[in-house]
């Protein structure tokens, strides 16, 4: 792709399970479980996917919410959920507005009540639901914040994980979803993979004529073992558009370059659920013709 100047321009980071973020989004409040009388933040959307498998119309949708009537911004699908593990079972025990819980004042469990049987109907019994509907994890924090993707969906590097079949609690395991090697790169919440990518890539001895402008929007991908597993472009929809913008060998060789030039890098492992999970960081490249390089994050 022929550009005028050439300068490197890094981006943030973007997780592959996650989508991008819109610019008018804002954190999502949490669901809450109790266990043993504590009341823990949780941000596994249970009652949300069961009303979306419900509800035929939408008003909206992002990061899997429903936008819906009275609600906020920060609570885009108009409720919050207040579920309850007791005697190895799990219930959903209240459905209140959005921040009532934070408010101070007491729930409105007239009003809670009614909504659960709004939706649940001869399914409410002594003001609960058993959720013998739901098989899954809930995910409760324990230690520091890994990975946020800006809206709602959060992982620490430190959970408990509550196994859940058929409204049954099957186990209780403590996890650890980061893995540190002092051989290898940091890449816990927070540290610019961008800025460590941006000086790797300054080692590459470009090609100064237009027949090899690598100027474009790469895909740098970490796979599960930490080791960076692939470069891809960012931007086209198939590998047909892609040929009909670029000559196979200007293609092949920004592909392999790049390659080339992060392959030995080595991060630390990140994990969901204590299992190890991959990660896409999105760069925009661009070389002056001085061969000056560039770090600018968006």
């Amino acid at each position: 792709m022929r550009k005028s100047k050439w300068t490197y321009r890094l981006a943030s980071v973007l997780l592959v399970l996650l989508s991008t973020i819109n610019g008018f989004a804002s954190p999502q409040s949490p669901d809450y479980i109790i266990i043993k009388s504590d009341t823990i933040p949780v941000y596994n959307l249970i009652l949300e996917q069961y009303l979306q498998k419900r509800e035929t119309s939408s008003q909206g949708n992002l990061f899997g919410l429903e936008f819906r009537d009275g609600a906020s911004l920060n609570c885009w699908r108009g409720y919050q959920a207040i579920y309850l593990v007791e005697n190895d079972s799990v219930f959903l025990k209240e459905i209140i507005r959005c921040g009532e819980l934070r408010s101070g004042l007491p729930i409105d469990q007239e009003a809670s009540r009614k909504r659960l049987i709004d939706v649940f109907g001869q399914q409410v019994k002594n003001r609960r639901v058993h959720l013998d509907w739901y098989s899954g994890d809930f995910n409760l924090p324990k230690g520091n914040l890994l990975r946020w993707d800006g809206v709602f969906h959060k992982t620490f590097d430190k959970e408990t994980l509550v196994q859940i079949e058929n409204g049954k609690v099957k186990g209780i395991s403590e996890i650890t979803n980061y893995e540190d090697a002092p051989d290898r790169i940091n890449r816990k919440y927070g540290d610019n993979i961008s800025d460590i990518l941006f000086k790797e890539l300054q080692k590459i001895k470009w090609k100064s004529t237009d027949k090899f402008d690598c100027s474009e929007k790469y895909f740098v991908t970490i796979g599960k073992d930490g080791k960076i597993s692939n470069v891809a472009m960012v931007g086209y929809e198939s590998e047909e558009e892609i040929k009909a913008h670029w000559d196979k060998k200007e293609l092949n060789y920004c592909l392999s370059t790049l390659n080339k030039r992060l392959k030995g890098l080595e991060f630390d492992i990140v994990k969901m659920n204590g299992k190890p999970i991959e990660e896409t960081i999105q760069i925009e490249i661009w070389v002056e013709d001085d061969g000056k390089l560039e770090n600018w994050t968006y």
